[in-house]
């Protein structure tokens, strides 16, 4: 058994009782009130999940138990050479709910680096599809094709009791952490470089591997690496894809369903996919305006007439942020370190400078500040990254820690299949008065 996994044993299962507890002795408590206007416009604001991992407020943004990024920056373990805090101690502290040591980040990184191999058979699905179909779409069929080696499928079909369901969820999703960069770096390898295809290096840290295996070396881009897969690994349980994760893996379907569906919600337009539309934005920006070193006059320009053709612009605004996201803040802080003067870099500057004023004219716009989305492409490309289509499929690679822990204390605290109850629109009239 490894090192973590005995670790959860010790400090997760007691936790399962406190969840029975609250529904026999406290289940009739009321958590409150609900409006036809929450139901009707993506249950907003309604308390309806568990999730331990992680929790965004407002005004303050994410938190990972209690810790902010800020907080993360400071406790949290960081590469050999001093720079981003790795994903490995986030992912640990996700599902322990404490600071990890240095030598537990490091069982961890051995305990992926020991489940790196692939079946055979997801290479031959990858191949087929390569240069056929959008990268989401191969990331989310090898996830599929993964499922042939579900510990969790295979125990439960011989019957294994409910109260050991997290023990093989733990090991499915170990092995789909492992093996995720693997499949990542395969489609971009495939469908970007002529199919040369770089193997695993078992001597690096998750992030600087994922980087190595898709072509990008160095200390520098290692790091980015580190940044991006731990500020995009969770954002509470409601998001689509951490919520499709979740309502997938209650009807105990294993690790691998739940997070193959959790992509196809990630690829969407109003999430995951929308790093991709802010950058091909940027780029259609600097086309129409003949220079990539616009003026704010320009880009103020340009910013009206986009919201005067009924669109969005992308990356700004966030569905519960009231605030300057602090995934935003933190990469700023990373360019401004190691890349000040590119000139992608200095567009998104001057953006987050004129937009937030015009959305704030309007007097509509509940949130003008930026998200996560709106410099994350930009510090891709700077190092070389310039394939926007594969821009989701490293966000799929992050969220895969936050969701996949979840799961696992979704089994330890023996949830149950979701159900919620639905009515025709007669309903909501009659309840309305209408």
């Amino acid at each position: 058994m490894d090192c973590i996994k005995q670790k959860f044993i010790e400090l997760g299962l007691p936790k399962a009782d406190d969840v029975k507890k609250l529904i026999k002795e406290h289940g009739d408590v009321v958590l409150g009130s609900y409006t036809i206007d929450q139901v009707l416009s993506g249950q907003k604001g309604m308390v309806a999940l568990l999730t331990d991992t992680s929790k965004l407020d407002p005004e303050k943004g994410i938190s990972f138990r209690g810790y902010s990024i800020d907080d993360l920056y400071k406790i949290l373990p960081r590469s050999a050479d001093g720079g981003e805090p790795l994903p490995e101690g986030l992912f640990y502290l996700m599902l322990m709910g404490e600071i990890p040591t240095v030598g537990q980040v490091e069982c961890i990184r051995r305990e992926l680096a020991s489940r790196t191999k692939l079946p055979e058979h997801v290479y031959e699905v990858m191949d087929v599809m390569a240069n056929k179909s959008r990268p989401m779409t191969q990331l989310a069929t090898a996830i599929l094709a993964m499922a042939t080696e579900s510990k969790f499928q295979k125990a439960y079909r011989a019957g294994i009791s409910k109260k050991d369901h997290w023990d093989t969820t733990y090991e499915d999703v170990m092995d789909l952490i492992a093996r995720l960069p693997i499949v990542a770096a395969y489609i971009y390898r495939k469908n970007y470089c002529d199919g040369d295809i770089i193997p695993p290096n078992p001597e690096l840290d998750w992030s600087a591997n994922f980087a190595h295996m898709m072509g990008f070396d160095g200390a520098e881009v290692a790091d980015l690496f580190r940044l991006y897969l731990t500020i995009h690994a969770d954002h509470e349980g409601g998001n689509v894809s951490a919520h499709t994760a979740h309502l997938v893996g209650s009807a105990l379907s294993n690790p691998y369903y739940a997070y193959a569906a959790a992509m196809t919600g990630l690829a969407g337009p109003l999430h995951g996919y929308a790093n991709q539309e802010v950058i091909m934005w940027i780029f259609d920006m600097l086309k129409e305006l003949g220079t990539d070193s616009p003026s704010k006059d320009q880009i103020v320009g340009f910013v009206k007439k986009t919201l005067e053709h009924g669109q969005v612009v992308p990356g700004y605004g966030h569905a519960v942020l009231r605030k300057t996201d602090p995934r935003f803040t933190v990469q700023q802080h990373f360019a401004e370190k190691h890349f000040p003067d590119d000139r992608l870099y200095n567009v998104v500057k001057d953006l987050y400078a004129t937009i937030p004023p015009i959305l704030e004219s309007l007097g509509k716009v509940k949130n003008p500040w930026p998200n996560v989305d709106a410099i994350s492409g930009a510090m891709l490309y700077h190092y070389g990254l310039k394939e926007f289509n594969f821009y989701t499929c490293m966000f799929g690679v992050s969220r895969v820690l936050g969701v996949t822990a979840s799961l696992i204390w979704d089994r330890v605290y023996g949830l149950p299949l979701e159900r919620p109850s639905s009515n025709p629109i007669e309903w909501f009239k009659a309840k309305a008065g209408i």
